[in-house]
């Protein structure tokens, strides 16, 4: 047991010890694989090396070259330009010393023409001296004669000649006199005219303080403040979108609405009115009740002129006409209600045209007429009598209708008796004492003619002339105009004015530019 033990164990070490010495010799050739390896591959990079190491002093030759030929042309052009700059300073010193010798030539040219001028004139006032010596003896001589010769001293002489002088000079003195005296009279009288101008003008402001505005009445002053707005932008959307002034100062819960158009003044009220009593004041909501209010405005103004038209039995009239006389209520002339006027000048031409034997419904119906055009003068260019007349033609009315509305003005000749009866009409109605006010309607036609001047310029959609005329308000179309026009647009109209209206004091002009995007969703 022991033998096989020891035969076993030496077994395991002679082949422990063969497969060691195999072991090694096959790792040592595969030492010998890797050192052959690495010296290829050391001898492949120090090949590259060297290849690179060519290329690297090829490139370094090319770029000293380079930099050689960049010298070269820097140097040739810093001479160049060295040179050309040489050349152009012997130049300018040449110029420079030709310029200074003209100069200097020039300038002893000029000494030696004082110098002469000099001499000239001192020359000359010995001669003047000696010339005024000659006169005054030879003047002496003169007066000797004459005394001499006359019987009379010098002062004698000089009193009888200023006594012919003046007798001569009397009749240009009083001429002149009496010239003076009519531009004195002629300052009197535009002086006078200018105190009655200035007396008229502080009258006419009161008139049209009390005539053209409307008061709305609030329950708390607190409203004030939300009319106002946040930075002042709810009353600008009400004076942008109602087309009047609105002036809150501290009249104790009222705010006052002005504008020369009775009309827009009413909507106005009865917006701010609408606006008040719902609480809700807004820039959306004052257009949504601006829109209600003259929807129902055109509904009543239609309402009553179909009650005139009725009450007046003068049968049927085209619908635009009935609402056109119902509009009348919201127009003046000369501060004399238009319909109140139309309605007196219907009864007296149909009263007086039946007593001459006339047809006296056709005289209300052309009394009716006869102003109609007043109407839309706000609307339209042209006086009431043309638009008037060009109206009712449009609407087949009566050649006597037709002949009232020009005849009342002296346009046509009176062609019938109801023609006639309309024209004596409106005569006693607008010359019974009170009736018109010749203030208010000069000043409602320089409003108006404001907003024509400024409504005819391209790209203006809507003008209002507000505080007492002091103002025109333009809205213009922000998709034509933009914001550089805008200002020409001012000047423009400014100039227009100017040149067109005469007012006392100035106007502004402020052009107002929005543009709005609106969308549904649906």
């Amino acid at each position: 047991m022991l033998h096989e033990m020891l035969v076993g164990g030496v077994a395991t070490a002679v082949s422990g010890l063969v497969g060691f010495i195999i072991s090694k010799k096959i790792t040592n050739a595969n030492f010998d694989i890797y050192i052959e390896k690495a010296k290829a591959k050391a001898g492949a990079i120090e090949n590259e090396a060297h290849i690179l190491l060519q290329k690297s002093n090829i490139k370094a030759q090319e770029i000293e070259l380079e930099a050689m030929r960049e010298y070269e042309s820097a140097r040739d052009r810093a001479r160049a330009d060295l040179s050309q700059r040489e050349d152009d300073i012997v130049r300018k010193e040449q110029s420079f010393k030709r310029n200074k010798q003209n100069e200097e030539k020039k300038l002893y040219d000029e000494e030696s023409a004082l110098k002469a001028k000099k001499v000239d004139l001192q020359r000359n006032e010995k001669s003047l001296e000696l010339l005024k010596k000659r006169y005054e003896e030879k003047l002496d001589e003169v007066f000797h004669t004459i005394e001499y010769y006359s019987g009379m001293t010098k002062d004698e002489a000089q009193a009888i000649l200023f006594e012919k002088v003046e007798e001569k000079s009397r009749a240009e003195i009083a001429h002149i006199v009496r010239r003076y005296e009519n531009e004195a009279k002629k300052e009197a009288k535009k002086r006078a005219n200018y105190i009655l101008a200035q007396a008229t003008s502080r009258y006419a402001g009161e008139f049209a303080a009390e005539k053209l505005t409307s008061i709305v009445q609030l329950n708390d002053d607190e409203l004030k403040g939300r009319i106002i707005g946040k930075e002042g932008r709810n009353i600008r959307a009400l004076e942008s979108t109602l087309g009047v002034d609105i002036i809150i100062d501290d009249t104790p819960k009222a705010i006052i609405v002005s504008s020369f158009n009775l009309y827009r003044r009413a909507i106005a009220t009865k917006t701010i009115e609408l606006l008040v009593e719902d609480g809700r004041i807004q820039p959306a909501r004052i257009e949504e009740i601006y829109t209600k209010v003259c929807d129902e405005f055109e509904t009543a103004i239609l309402t009553e002129g179909e009650d005139v038209v009725a009450d007046l039995d003068i049968g049927v009239m085209h619908p635009e006409l009935v609402k056109l006389i119902g509009k009348l209520r919201y127009r003046a002339s000369y501060g004399q209600n238009a319909l109140s006027h139309t309605l007196e000048v219907a009864y007296l031409a149909g009263i007086m045209a039946s007593e001459m034997g006339g047809d006296a419904r056709l005289a209300r119906r052309a009394g009716i007429l006869h102003d109609i055009g007043k109407a839309l003068t706000h609307d339209h260019a042209g006086s009431h009598v043309d638009l008037g007349a060009a109206i009712c033609n449009r609407y087949n009315e009566h050649s006597v209708v037709i002949n009232a509305i020009y005849a009342h003005h002296g346009q046509e000749e009176i062609l019938s008796i109801e023609c006639g009866a309309v024209c004596a009409a409106d005569a006693l109605s607008a010359a019974r004492p009170g009736a018109r006010r010749e203030v208010l309607e000069s000043f409602l036609k320089r409003v108006t003619e404001i907003e024509e001047i400024a409504t005819s310029r391209v790209g203006v959609v809507q003008a209002y002339a507000i505080n007492a005329g002091r103002e025109v308000r333009v809205l213009v179309n922000a998709m034509l105009i933009n914001d550089d026009e805008a200002i020409l647009v001012a000047k423009e109209i400014a100039k227009d004015i100017e040149a067109k209206v005469q007012y006392p004091g100035e106007i502004k002009v402020s052009v107002i530019r929005e543009s709005r995007a609106i969308e549904f969703a649906k």
